[in-house]
């Protein structure tokens, strides 16, 4: 076979097995995306327009602060509450009457917890049972003047200066609704020119424009209780737009941990989950740790196993000496040193000493021999 042919069998060879490398490695990219990402709205690890991967990614760029997620309320008791933020996002479901109990405690020891939601009643029903003055309209906010691509994305433009407000000039909202404050601290609200009403409302059916509160804060027991009636504030879409994402700021700045409250949503992705189990479960980490160990430990052996065959092999073949007679068995244990030190010029004293004395066991000779 000439050269060419031998070339192009060669590549023909080849091709097949490029093709299912690739292939499995975009199968291998797929299934980590799948296990490491979430499609649910408002979820901390869907990279989509309708999740909060960003808002989540910035709070752990911060160095100063410690992300956690709270994946069952039982979590609030292990938590120091001072200089910790809670986020509670569009929960699916209602907090049970202990859920209730640990979130409250968590704010009365000194907590400070954050509700996002526009329509759901899970979120309202949480605030009935912390004792919340602040209550969740549950209408669609519009704004004809004031907004931002329709009047269902209406900014909010008169905010109260307040520490929680720092910097904060407006919001841009997306498809909110308003809170009611009963005696809370009003943070932000609309212009003069909102109303409520549903998707078929239409501004000649409204008898009044007014502005409406979108974020209120009131004290509860030694902590606080912020409320933001558009959970959307932060979505990916969003919380780019002026001035979500200094407001979100302003709400965990200083503070020395952020929890993301997951535990009424959907589930995390597999190996998120997988994660946060490891994490909070010592006997696992003390078992991965002993697993981990006790293959460095194989490892080191097996190779430190075959750098011995390899040495042995090398000194057989050795010019230095007569065919017949065996360096393992005739050579004295500093000859062999330095036969090493001369074979394998880039390995240390301890890796050479250490073939060495293997080398010279008498069950090594004695193999060799036979």
């Amino acid at each position: 076979m000439n050269p060419r042919t031998r070339l192009l069998a060669r590549g023909r060879t080849r091709w097949p097995r490029v093709l299912l490398v690739s292939l499995a490695g975009v199968l291998v990219l797929a299934l980590g995306i799948y296990a490491s990402t979430s499609a649910t709205a408002f979820a901390p690890y869907n990279p989509s327009w309708d999740g909060t991967s960003e808002f989540r990614s910035e709070l752990e760029d911060d160095p100063d602060t410690d992300v956690e997620l709270i994946t069952d309320t039982t979590d609030y008791d292990s938590t120091d509450p001072n200089e910790t933020v809670s986020f509670v996002i569009a929960p699916d479901e209602p907090y049970d009457e202990r859920d209730v109990q640990r979130v409250r405690q968590f704010v009365d020891r000194g907590g400070t917890l954050v509700v996002l939601e526009n329509f759901g009643s899970s979120a309202d029903q949480l605030l009935l049972g912390l004792g919340t003055e602040a209550r969740l309209d549950g209408q669609l906010l519009r704004d004809e003047r004031n907004h931002e691509q329709g009047a269902t994305m209406p900014i909010a433009t008169n905010v109260t200066d307040h520490p929680l407000t720092s910097g904060v000039e407006q919001l841009s909202l997306n498809y909110a609704s308003t809170v009611e404050p009963g005696n809370a601290t009003v943070l932000v609200e609309t212009s003069e020119y909102a109303y409520l009403g549903d998707e078929t409302t239409d501004l000649e059916d409204v008898d009044t424009l007014e502005s409406y509160p979108v974020a209120t804060v009131e004290d509860v027991g030694d902590g606080q209780v912020v409320v933001v009636s558009d959970p959307s504030l932060i979505i990916n879409a969003m919380i780019d737009q002026p001035d979500n994402d200094a407001f979100v700021r302003g709400l965990s700045d200083g503070t020395e941990t952020v929890l993301i409250d997951v535990s009424k949503g959907d589930d995390l992705p597999p190996l998120i989950g997988a994660l946060l189990t490891v994490r909070g479960s010592v006997p696992i980490q003390l078992f991965l740790g002993g697993l981990g160990v006790g293959i460095v430990i194989t490892g080191r052996s097996q190779r430190g196993r075959s750098a011995v065959s390899r040495a042995r092999r090398r000194l057989e073949r050795s010019p230095d000496h007569t065919a017949h007679r065996s360096p393992l068995t005739t050579l004295s244990p500093p000859e062999r040193i330095e036969l090493l030190r001369r074979r394998y010029p880039d390995w240390d004293d301890e890796r050479i000493e250490r073939v060495a004395t293997v080398l010279n066991h008498p069950r090594v000779e004695e193999g060799q021999d036979r």
